[in-house]
């Protein structure tokens, strides 16, 4: 695990996105997410590590990590993102979501700060990233939307020492904030955790049209400083029973590539029982073979089964149908060979008929 650790990190970061209410009460409303958290003086919000300090709301998790790995950037997952590259990996704690099948509950549902055991500027994050050759810095575990303060000045030191910033989220984020937080990210990968309300509502406890709503603006809307688009891929966890059948499926791949377009990748990924639904048997493979022919059927270009040994639903091929060439082949995280052909502005093509690939390679 690299050492972040740092001699200055402010103990609170004011919040970016809120209201005052000038009514002697002291309230204040979080507008980070939809929930909208109005808060009393000393009152958490939903997310828990959100608060409202003297009538302004503060990321109380700035500066605070619950720790930092180093993992290759399909561990994301990213598949069309500098394939092969290591990222920095860290989160902090709490989350605005309520998934009953968190796999990271430890995290993100911690109810206090003692698994915040390790203290890091943005500067320093950004500087070990860069001294150990470290290509992307990714803010994942719990969602970075809960902690965006700290995740969008990281990613301005890390772009400043030309290091790639990733948000790995759930996307339940509001209109007002996403533009500040999209900005500063490279890539994203975006959860879409199921395709209908009463799923997220009854089982996430969040709603599926602010999710579409940030995946629509992150994939057709968000800009970096420099007029570039933001990478964006999506990971659907397929849980038995709740989100697998057929009919979810063909509507979440249709909305997909009516709205997002055929090249934005999309990873099937395997449920495994945890935290309040350990009950759910895990997702058989087959289930996730379905899914991604469905995908495939509905005219999407790049479709992956996550977190499972298939090196065919691994593996990147070319698009078009009239070559269908093995371009980046994988075996879960592990490319065995890349056969892609780049330019020097970094598009790539295949090797074989030139069909343009879409992605940052």
């Amino acid at each position: 695990m690299p050492n972040v650790e740092s001699d200055s990190v402010p103990a609170v970061a004011i919040g970016r996105w809120q209201t005052q209410f000038h009514d002697g009460t002291g309230r204040a409303r979080c507008e980070l997410c939809p929930r909208r958290c109005v808060l009393r003086p000393g009152q958490r919000g939903f997310c828990f590590v959100r608060s409202n300090h003297d009538g302004a709301i503060v990321c109380d998790t700035y500066g605070r990590s619950s720790g930092f790995a180093v993992d290759p950037v399909e561990k994301k997952p990213l598949n069309h993102f500098h394939p092969g590259s290591s990222v920095l990996s860290f989160g902090t704690a709490g989350c605005n979501s309520g998934c009953r099948f968190c796999q990271n509950w430890d995290i993100s549902k911690a109810r206090d700060f003692d698994r915040l055991g390790v203290e890091a500027s943005p500067g320093k994050i950004a500087q070990v990233a860069h001294e150990r050759g470290i290509d992307s810095v990714a803010f994942t575990y719990n969602d970075p939307i809960v902690f965006a303060e700290y995740a969008i000045d990281t990613a301005q030191a890390c772009r400043a020492l030309g290091i790639h910033p990733i948000a790995v989220t759930a996307g339940y984020m509001s209109a007002v904030a996403r533009p500040d937080f999209y900005a500063a990210m490279d890539a994203a990968n975006i959860d879409l955790k199921g395709f209908t309300e009463d799923f997220y509502w009854k089982v996430t406890g969040t709603h599926l049209a602010d999710v579409l709503d940030t995946i629509d603006y992150a994939v057709n809307d968000a800009r970096t400083p420099d007029g570039g688009h933001v990478w964006v891929e999506l990971t659907t966890l397929l849980i038995p029973g709740l989100n697998d059948d057929d009919a979810q499926l063909h509507a979440e791949c249709t909305w997909i590539r009516e709205h997002l377009g055929p090249d934005v990748p999309l990873h099937f990924s395997a449920f495994h029982p945890a935290w309040k639904m350990k009950d759910v048997p895990p997702t058989p493979h087959g289930t996730l073979t379905r899914a991604r022919g469905i995908a495939l059927a509905e005219g999407l270009h790049y479709v992956y089964t996550g977190n499972v040994h298939d090196r065919e639903g691994d593996t990147t091929y070319c698009p078009n149908p009239q070559c269908h060439a093995v371009l980046v082949e994988r075996d879960w995280y592990r490319i065995n060979a890349d056969r892609l052909s780049c330019d020097r502005g970094g598009d790539g093509r295949c090797p074989e008929c030139g069909t343009a690939i879409a992605g940052r390679w």
